[in-house]
């Protein structure tokens, strides 16, 4: 095999961070959260191990966790203030560090393979609202009627949250925050990131969160990282905290362990709640996390994991 083609490829997910205790789903629905993860990572890996690119790797994995009704991402989005959904999402080659991303999307089913679309088929990185819509219809891509991304689960989250605001207290993350990524490395080296999500229940019509802005909860780029954010979406936005990452290694020569941590107090010096995803160039790996939990997975040669609680370790 040609140096090219010799590095270890890796996969990571997660599937949104926040306070996730023990006991508080059913055992069915912690059953078909493991599952679906699992099954994102299983996807996403088989791309890997045929040789396939980190970009195509990230879009099946993040596909997977868009068409489950686990997460808050296409299908299971967070409802806005006004019981309507909208969904962002983005992609990144590191290779070239091209990007695309869609905004206030509300029938495209696999937002995140609309985002890839806007990278390889447009002049253009970011496409929101109307004409996200109007140009995923151009290219033929799978639509889906409004009913189809609601829950109940999501139904609940929201009057949760509104039920909080009126007693002025605080919703839990879990029912604020949600978001699904991935990142991944490839036999060629080369690193790719992905996000997608429905933003966070009771937001207002029309906000954007930080998983389609490029730099702050999705970058990648093969000399540094790949990238993939869940949380506090605004301070993200306001720390760009992709590319904060990014630079920490680059400018500063952190390895991504230190980067990471530093990284993550930074979010949470901001008063940041949340968590990431990301690999180096070198195959390295972060997933850290300063809420009680964060969904997250893991899938390498001869392992491929899951974990959900703050306490549950992914072992490589």
């Amino acid at each position: 095999m040609s140096k090219a083609l010799s590095a270890a490829p890796v996969l990571l997910i997660h599937g949104g961070a926040g306070a996730i205790a023990r006991g508080e789903a059913s055992a069915e629905r912690e059953a078909a959260i493991r599952k679906d993860l699992r099954r994102s990572l299983e996807e996403g890996w088989a791309v890997l191990i045929e040789g396939g690119s980190a970009l195509d790797a990230v879009e099946r994995a993040v596909r997977v966790m868009e068409d489950s009704p686990c997460f808050n991402a296409g299908h299971g989005a967070a409802l806005t203030s006004e019981g309507t959904i909208e969904h962002d999402a983005a992609i990144m080659n590191g290779r070239d560090r091209a990007a695309g991303a869609v905004s206030g999307t509300t029938r495209i089913r696999n937002p995140v393979s609309a985002a890839r679309a806007v990278m390889e088929l447009t002049p253009h990185v970011h496409l929101t609202g109307a004409g996200a819509e109007q140009f995923a219809r151009q290219e033929g891509l799978p639509l889906a009627p409004p009913w189809y991304f609601f829950t109940p689960e999501r139904l609940a989250a929201l009057e949760r949250v509104q039920a909080a605001k009126k007693r002025r207290t605080t919703a839990t993350e879990r029912d604020r925050h949600g978001t699904v990524g991935a990142v991944a490395r490839d036999r060629a080296g080369g690193l790719a990131a992905a996000t997608s999500t429905g933003g966070y229940a009771n937001k207002m019509p029309g906000r954007v969160g930080d998983s389609p802005i490029i730099g702050a909860g999705t970058f990648a780029d093969n000399r540094t990282v790949a990238f993939s954010g869940t949380g506090h979406g605004e301070i993200f936005m306001r720390l760009v905290l992709g590319h904060r990452l990014s630079c920490r290694i680059e400018l500063e020569g952190l390895d991504l362990a230190e980067a990471s941590r530093r990284v993550l107090d930074d979010l949470g010096a901001f008063g940041g709640t949340g968590g990431f995803i990301a690999v180096d160039h070198r195959g390295e790996i972060a997933l850290p996390f300063n809420t009680p939990g964060m969904y997250r997975g893991i899938a390498r040669e001869g392992h491929i994991a899951v974990a959900i609680f703050g306490d549950e370790t992914l072992s490589t």
